[in-house]
């Protein structure tokens, strides 16, 4: 029996209304899109050679034979208890979502949005699964959120939007803010499966990156967003870090010593590598050689070809100035 038999069918039993530690800071606001079909791009992205060919488009799943002891079921097992009357349990690997919408609404939004970013997040850097079933809970607005995340948490979020929690396994969100800090927060338990030494700022630049996304070609692509006021502003103003302090900033400088900035920043450095056909490129060369560039410092510069990076970074932030959102 694979790891994941049975979804479809347990699926099919459990996409109905339910019958009755420490966490990673969560990352700033984001009042972000919910993923775009179609190219909403305001540049055209250059090929990246090296990048793994277009998801083809989505398909509805063939049921598969299931066990009773497969790993989906026992922990659906176990999470039935936890999951309040009225919401839907939607199984969509490597994740079982659960919300508080009408059912077809969770069902359209396992399969819109977490179904359309699992696929196409694989395809292009992650090729391991988050080593446990994660729960994405998906609240359907404001109220739904603190209430629900205290009565089954008994966490006090910090965060209006959504947070992933190591200590319960879960994504978690207030739904009605929009798709993307749900796209967002997926890449963190794919990045620490793949990547697990990856620093703050590049798990944090990727995640970012896709909280406004569109499809270009089969493949995801991040746009520009909400965090580009605020960078522009920080660059005019002649205070952005470099890239060598930003890429050298430990989780705790990077999460509590101007975290905007911080966002931000890497952010548009991803976008940037996104535009030139770059990005893939660079997470795969970094993750096969962090142990000798645990910044990725190095990697950057070689990925840009740049070994004058205070010049790079004046054209970075020319080009940033030149953006514009929406």
């Amino acid at each position: 029996m694979t790891r994941w038999a049975g979804w479809v069918c347990a699926g099919l039993l459990l996409a109905l209304p339910a019958c009755r530690g420490e966490e990673p800071p969560p990352a700033a606001p984001a009042a972000a899109e919910a993923p775009q079909k179609g190219d909403g791009s305001l540049f055209p992205a250059l090929a990246d050679p090296g990048a793994p060919g277009p998801v083809p488009p989505l398909a509805e799943k063939a049921p598969v034979p299931f066990s009773s002891s497969d790993p989906l079921t026992e922990h659906l097992r176990a999470l039935r208890p936890k999951v309040p009357e009225g919401f839907t349990i939607v199984p969509e690997p490597p994740f079982v979502v659960i919300g508080d919408e009408e059912p077809a609404m969770v069902r359209r939004r396992a399969r819109e949005t977490v179904r359309w970013a699992v696929q196409r997040l694989k395809a292009l850097y992650f090729e391991k699964d988050p080593e446990k079933i994660l729960d994405i809970w998906l609240f359907k607005d404001k109220a739904s959120y603190r209430r629900h995340v205290r009565e089954i948490f008994g966490d006090d979020p910090t965060t209006p939007f959504g947070y992933f929690s190591h200590a319960h396994g879960a994504l978690i969100m207030n739904i009605a803010t929009g798709g993307g800090t749900l796209v967002h927060e997926i890449v963190h338990p794919f990045m620490a499966a793949n990547f697990p030494e990856c620093p703050a700022w590049f798990n944090e630049g990727l995640g970012t990156l896709y909280e406004q996304s569109s499809e270009r070609d089969g493949r995801i692509v991040g746009l520009t967003n909400w965090r580009l006021k605020g960078l522009q502003e920080t660059i005019q103003a002649g205070k952005a870090p470099s890239f060598k302090a930003l890429t050298a900033t430990s989780d705790y400088q990077f999460y509590n010593e101007d975290k905007g900035t911080n966002y931000a920043q890497a952010r548009y450095l991803c976008y940037w590598l996104q535009e030139h056909g770059l990005l893939a490129k660079f997470y795969r060369e970094f993750r096969a050689g962090a142990k000798d560039d645990p910044t990725g410092y190095e990697t950057l510069k070689r990925s840009l070809g740049e070994e004058d990076m205070a010049a790079f970074q004046k054209r970075w932030e020319a080009w940033v100035l030149g953006l514009r959102f929406p």
